[in-house]
C-alpha cells in the first residue's frame, strides 16, 4: 500500500484529501506545516508527497529546494496552491517537483495525478547533498555566502582542510542544475580540449590534491589554463599544505594558481547545539544514496554527538564528523543508532584526558625534547583515530608518505599490526 504524505496548513483540505485517498486504498499521513513534513518524511519515507506552496513556517517551494539540496527527493512531489502561477509551477519543476495541482483540486485531476506519480517509471534523480541543506545553521549560511561570492569572481577555488565527501558537498553547492560535472581524480588519461569543451558551464572537481598522480597533475594544469575561456569552475580540496605539495615535485606555477583564492570550512567548535541537525542530514543522505542501511539517530545518540569534544579548531573536524556519521551508519546493528553506538566509535573525554595531562610535563623540557615528545603524542593519537591507516594519517598531518614514515621511525612510533590502507 502506497504511503502518501499530504502537507497543507488548512485542516479542511488535509481532511478532504485524506478521505478521498483513503477511499482509494492509500495509506495517508498528514502534516500541517514544514516541520511536521520533515519529521514524517524522515521517519516513513513516503511514496508520494502532496505539498502545499503557501504555509506559515516554511513555504512549499523552500521545503522542496531543501529536500532537493539534501539529496532527499527519492519520492515524487506534487505541489498544490490556490494562488499558483505558471512561474511558480516552472520553478517547482526545476527543483524536482513531479507536477502541479491548482486549488480547488478536481477529484479526477487529483486521482489521475497521484496514479501517474506513483507509476512513474523513470528513475528519480537523487540530487547530491549541498550546503543548502544546512541553511538553518547561521555559520554554514555565512560560509555558503562566502563560497558563492568567491565563485562569482574566480573560476578557481581551493578548499583547505576538508577533503573527500565534505569537499564534494561544498563543490556541489556551486553546480547549476543539470550542469556537467567531472571529478579529475578519476581521469587516468590525458585531458583534451574537446573533452573540456563538452563540459562548458560545468564543474571540475578535485577531492584531494595530494592523491593526484603525475598525469592527473598535468590534467589539472591543462584545465586551469582554460577555465575562463571554456566557462568552467574548478573546485579543488586539500588537507596537505601547498608547500608540502611543492616539495613533492608539483609545478610551482600550478601551486601558485591553486593558492590564489581559498576558503576553509568554519570550525564546529562553539556550535554544539547545531551538530545534531547537521549529523542527521549527513546520515539521511548516506541512507538515501544507499551507502548505509536504513538508520536514524536516537535522542540519546544526538545528545552524545552534541557533547563530543570537537577539539580541532579547524576544518578537519568536518571530515571527522562526516566519517563518524558514516561509520555509525555502517556499524550500528539496530535501525536506531544509540548513545552507546556513538560512545563505541567516538573518542570520549576519558580517553582524551590522559593525553591532555601528558602535555603538562613537556613545559619543563628543553624545546627540542618537548617538540619531539609532543609530535610522538600527536602521531600516536591520530594513528588510533584513523585505525592505523597511513594514507589518512598522511592527509591529516599534511606530510608526504615517505617523510611521514621517516618521522614515525625517528620518534619511535610503533607501527606493528597496523594497516596500510
Amino acid at each position: 500500500m502506497a504511503i502518501i504524505l499530504v502537507v497543507d496548513d488548512e485542516v479542511g483540505i488535509r481532511e478532504l484529501l485524506s478521505e478521498i485517498l483513503i477511499d482509494e486504498g492509500y495509506d495517508v499521513r498528514l502534516a500541517e506545516n514544514a516541520a511536521a513534513a520533515r519529521r514524517i518524511r524522515g521517519e516513513l519515507r513516503p511514496d508520494l508527497v502532496l505539498l502545499d506552496i503557501w504555509m506559515p513556517d516554511t513555504d512549499g517551494i523552500s521545503l522542496l529546494k531543501e529536500w532537493h539540496a539534501g539529496g532527499h527527493l527519492n519520492m515524487p512531489v506534487v505541489m498544490m496552491s490556490g494562488h499558483g502561477t505558471i512561474d511558480t509551477a516552472v520553478e517547482a519543476t526545476r527543483f524536482g517537483a513531479f507536477d502541479f495541482l491548482e486549488k480547488p483540486i478536481a477529484l479526477q485531476k487529483l486521482l489521475s495525478t497521484v496514479q501517474k506519480a506513483l507509476k512513474h517509471d523513470a528513475p528519480l534523480q537523487r540530487p547530491p547533498l549541498t550546503l543548502e541543506a544546512f541553511a538553518r545553521s547561521a555559520f554554514v549560511r555565512e560560509f555558503k555566502r562566502r563560497l558563492e561570492q568567491a565563485a562569482a569572481k574566480s573560476p578557481l577555488l581551493l578548499l583547505k582542510g576538508a577533503t573527500g565527501g565534505m569537499a564534494e558537498i561544498c563543490a556541489r553547492t556551486l553546480q547549476p542544475p543539470r550542469a556537467p560535472w567531472l571529478d579529475l581524480s578519476g581521469v587516468a588519461s590525458a585531458l583534451t580540449q574537446e573533452m573540456l569543451e563538452k563540459l562548458n558551464g560545468g564543474i571540475l572537481f578535485v577531492p584531494d590534491l595530494a592523491a593526484l598522480g603525475k598525469m592527473q597533475q598535468m590534467n589539472l594544469a591543462f584545465a586551469v589554463d582554460r577555465l575562463e575561456k571554456l566557462n568552467l569552475q574548478l573546485f579543488a580540496a586539500t588537507a596537505t599544505p601547498l608547500s608540502t605539495l611543492a616539495e613533492a615535485g608539483w609545478d610551482a606555477k600550478l601551486i601558485h594558481r591553486l593558492g590564489e583564492v581559498w576558503l576553509g570550512l568554519p570550525s564546529l567548535c562553539g556550535h554544539a547545539d547545531e551538530l545534531p541537525e547537521i549529523a542527521g542530514l549527513l546520515l539521511s543522505n548516506f541512507v538515501e544514496r544507499g551507502e548505509v542501511p536504513a538508520r536514524r539517530f536516537s535522542t540519546g545518540a544526538l545528545n552524545a554527538l552534541r557533547t563530543l569534544p570537537w577539539n580541532p579548531p579547524s576544518e578537519a573536524c568536518w571530515n571527522q564528523l562526516y566519517a563518524l556519521v558514516r561509520n555509525l551508519g555502517l556499524t550500528s546493528l539496530e535501525e536506531e543508532i544509540s548513545a552507546e553506538d556513538v560512545a563505541r566509535v567516538a573518542p570520549g573525554e576519558g580517553e582524551a584526558a590522559p593525553e591532555q595531562g601528558a602535555l603538562l610535563p613537556l613545559f619543563e623540557l628543553p624545546l627540542r625534547e618537548a617538540r619531539d615528545a609532543f609530535e610522538k603524542l600527536y602521531f600516536e593519537h591520530h594513528l588510533r583515530l584513523e585505525g592505523g591507516n597511513m594514507t589518512r594519517l598522511a592527509e591529516r598531518s599534511g606530510l608526504e608518505r615517505t617523510h611521514l614514515y621517516r618521522k614515525l621511525k625517528q620518534l619511535d612510533v610503533r607501527l606493528a599490526k597496523r594497516h596500510e590502507e
